[in-house]
């Protein structure tokens, strides 16, 4: 198939505004699709239960690693410093995969992720090696970081590239469905270690088990990646566009597209806040500000997130059919207005807590359950792995992976404990403003070498930069 597609595409080499001259696509079979999907999301899963679980592991990780003053930002920190690495991570996978293929790139991000996580387990603490403790976890920290840079990128894009045009938004749904499920993972997983072993006993060697069980999550994702096929998208790219993607196509990418790219940004500086405080920070949030027991901030964690990977393909499918624009309007309004009650009522006690968590989290849903429709669609084809991870993981950088010690330490500083609220809202401001320069894509084929477009036709031609 893929090399009847790269036939048509070398039997037109220039620029095609008819339909009925542009190359006939190829479409996989719906098995496929669904294999492709499955391979993905269970590998965005892994991603995130590893940094859901350091999240909800803050507690036992300061104990043994950070005793003292101000361990627990310093624990923070290290979820903020894995995210420095995210953007240098998607400078190299991205081009890679532009260049190579999607599905190599995915295999090894995989490896690399679930093993540090794996690691992680095995570490020994402070009292048993000094510094060495909190530096070993450090390193671990940023290889994740470095793995995850072209982890979610190159899953969304693979998906995106897979899925019929029509349904884009139902399909993509299900790479954050994965990532809701490796947070409910992480969190279920440390509840079960409270309620059989004890909080004693977690603190002192079960909080380990949850880490290695990152292990063979990471081989089941490698081995399911390993068995896919490449994107028929990328399949679709002609030679000279594949070998421009790694230098001229990288610089095509800055110049070209960089308004994309600040789009992309600004997006992702609303969806990354909101994503970081209610999944990452709330654990610690519940039990430091609100003074809840571990085992109940963890239950209301896990019911909120199982509760909004039930609705997460319903949100994905709702953008099929009224429009990617829509859906981010409704969300960061509905955010911006409700966040401050919503944290004023989880104050109250275990079920207003669970209440104001699970509204925020469904208000949210608009937003993450279209990320993976509406991100790829954003980038034309040669630059595309690339443009989404480099421009995602910046902003994941700078506000996203910073949001729970930023909360933590603003805190700590005003005696606010509505920080993370006013946080959110400024987020979803400055979302609100990209969305409006973003263009529809809804039903967007993302073939060509164009950037997609509700309504427009591909066009096939030389990348710049590209060898003639």
């Amino acid at each position: 198939m893929a090399q009847e597609s790269k036939n048509h595409i070398h039997a037109s080499r220039t620029s095609v505004s008819d339909p009925s001259t542009a190359p006939a696509p190829v479409e996989p079979d719906l098995k496929t699709v669904r294999k492709a999907v499955g391979a993905s999301a269970i590998g965005n899963a892994t991603e995130w239960f590893d940094y859901g679980l350091y999240a909800v592991s803050t507690a036992y990780l300061t104990h043994h690693f950070f005793p003292g003053g101000n361990g627990q930002l310093w624990t923070l920190s290290l979820l903020a410093l894995s995210f420095i690495m995210r953007p240098i991570g998607g400078m190299v996978w991205g081009p890679i995969g532009d260049k190579l293929g999607r599905k190599g790139v995915l295999a090894m991000t995989i490896v690399l992720m679930a093993g540090a996580t794996f690691c992680i387990g095995l570490i020994p603490d402070v009292n048993t090696i000094g510094v060495f403790a909190p530096i070993t976890l450090a390193v671990l920290r940023v290889i994740q970081g470095f793995s995850s840079g072209g982890e979610y990128g190159g899953a969304a894009t693979f998906m995106a590239e897979y899925a019929p045009d029509k349904r884009r938004g139902f399909y993509g749904s299900f790479l954050e469905f994965g990532t809701l499920g490796g947070f409910a993972f992480g969190s279920l997983i440390v509840l079960i270690g409270e309620l059989t072993l004890g909080n004693d006993t977690m603190m002192e060697w079960g909080w380990r088990v949850p880490f290695l069980v990152a292990g063979p999550l990471g081989l089941i994702g490698w081995y399911l990646r390993s068995k896919l096929s490449e994107s028929p998208i990328f399949e679709e790219l002609e030679d000279t566009q594949r070998e421009s993607s790694m230098g001229g196509g990288l610089r095509d990418l800055f110049t070209g597209h960089f308004r994309q790219m600040s789009i992309v940004f600004g997006l992702v500086v609303a969806v990354n806040v909101v994503n970081y405080t209610l999944l990452t920070y709330m654990p610690t949030y519940l039990e430091s500000s609100v003074g809840m027991e571990s085992s109940t901030t963890l239950t209301v964690m896990f019911i909120a997130q199982f509760a909004m990977m039930l609705v997460m393909p319903l949100g994905g499918a709702l953008s099929d059919k009224i429009g990617r624009k829509p859906m981010w309007f409704t969300s960061m309004i509905a955010l911006f207005v409700l966040a401050v009650p919503m944290y004023m009522l989880m104050a109250q006690g275990f079920w207003f807590a669970l209440i104001g968590f699970a509204v925020l989290g469904l208000l949210y849903i608009p937003q993450l359950s279209t990320i993976s429709a509406t991100f790829p669609a954003m980038f034309p084809a040669p630059v595309r792995y690339a443009g989404f991870a480099i421009s995602y993981n910046v902003s994941t950088m700078i506000f996203g992976g910073t949001s729970p010690m930023v909360n933590e330490a603003l805190i700590g500083a005003t005696g606010n404990d509505l920080v993370p609220a006013y946080y959110m809202m400024g987020a979803c401001l400055i979302g609100f403003v990209a969305s409006l320069f973003m263009k529809e894509t809804k039903g967007a084929s993302l073939r060509g070498t164009d950037v997609p477009e509700t309504g427009k036709v591909p066009v096939f031609e030389p990348v710049a930069g590209a060898a003639r």
